[in-house]
């Protein structure tokens, strides 16, 4: 049997376009595994498939000064060895890595072990792991056609983002229902990505009174950030977390606002949700989120507010002129180049896989 590991933590994003190639692979007959870290969120997720997880140390990479920069490499190196025999027990055909810090070490030891990799790389620019990896890789899969510009190599396909099938197959009516929401009144969804956004949270609930009175709204705040005084308030339903409620909760949106983490972005793009875009700010990250909603502003498929102009007027404001454009945007998206990534990156497996015994 064909056996693949999957690689890729720290976020949400990634890790869940990991499921719709392992769906695709599982049609295949492929035996799958997954590598991650402890404490990331890729374990919850990867549990939850059912799939066999293991774990391993991975040291954070940082451009920045730290005092962790000090022990950080020597969790690398312990990651490496686990991860060298780990590989060695399980005997996969190939690795494919989506990104994050404990990729690494998976990668470094898929060198020892004369493992063939695949990375994929969903930002506009690469990450410091996947730049690391590139070396060790067969192949690098892109998104954005603007990354090819920055990784100059033979290795490197643009495939576009795999999509899950789950994410496409959302029923309205169910959205609704769950909300006890009506379809007389738009509905507007916030989400601030898998850990919530503060500053998104705060700037969306002092504008509230006003935004109920055009939209029903659907917030997605993040764990620990739902706030009591406003359950009950009608129009408004908080989540702090949802996974199987998504596709429902997106297919019965007629706005979104959200950061602008690529996995979200085409998701959005695929399912032709008007966007929002509250990029994190150079500060919180290496800017990458920033280049990914210009790219989408420059296309026309989003809005975008920088979040040094965030304030409850100026949401209001972009919300209001989203909601007046979205039939522009909406046709402007149906001419998506990018489509659906998964079968792409399957054939590209299929192509670099050791053969069986």
């Amino acid at each position: 049997m064909k056996k693949i590991v999957f690689t890729g933590g720290g976020t949400a994003g990634h890790v869940t376009p990991n499921l719709a190639v392992m769906a695709e692979l599982r049609k295949q007959g492929w035996e799958i595994e997954y590598i991650g870290s402890r404490d990331g969120i890729e374990k919850e997720i990867i549990d939850h498939e059912g799939i066999p997880f293991h774990h391993i140390a991975s040291g954070k990479l940082r451009r920045y000064f730290d005092l962790n920069n000090a022990k950080d490499p020597f969790k690398v190196l312990l990651g490496i060895g686990q991860a060298y025999h780990l590989l060695r027990k399980i005997k996969p055909h190939i690795v494919f890595s989506k990104g994050g810090f404990v990729t690494v070490p998976v990668i470094l030891a898929c060198r020892l072990n004369g493992i063939p990799v695949i990375c994929h790389e969903s930002d506009l620019t690469p990450g410091l792991a996947n730049k690391i990896s590139l070396p060790f890789a067969s192949r690098i899969c892109v998104t954005f056609p603007e990354t090819l510009k920055h990784i100059r190599s033979r290795k490197a396909v643009c495939t576009g983002l795999p999509i899950r099938e789950q994410i496409l197959q959302g029923q309205a009516s169910r959205g609704l229902q769950m909300c006890d929401f009506h379809s007389n009144k738009p509905v507007l969804l916030m989400m601030g990505g898998s850990l919530g956004s503060k500053r998104i949270n705060e700037a969306l609930r002092a504008t509230l009174e006003t935004l109920l009175t055009q939209f029903q709204i659907i917030h997605i705040c993040g764990k620990g950030n739902a706030d009591p005084s406003l359950d009950g308030v009608p129009g408004y339903r908080q989540f702090e977390y949802v996974k199987d409620e998504l596709p429902d909760l997106l297919a019965c949106a007629d706005l979104v606002i959200s950061r602008a983490g690529s996995t979200s972005i085409f998701e959005f793009l695929a399912l032709r949700k008007p966007m929002l875009l509250i990029p994190l700010s150079r500060e919180a990250s290496r800017g990458d989120q920033i280049l990914n909603a210009e790219s989408f502003r420059k296309m026309g498929y989003s809005k975008v507010l920088y979040e040094e102009n965030l304030s409850p007027q100026t949401l209001v404001s972009a919300v209001s002129d989203l909601y007046e454009e979205r039939v522009r945007i909406q046709e402007q998206m149906s001419g998506n180049p990018f489509g659906n990534g998964t079968q792409r990156i399957v054939e590209l497996i299929e192509a670099c896989r050791l053969p069986e015994a």
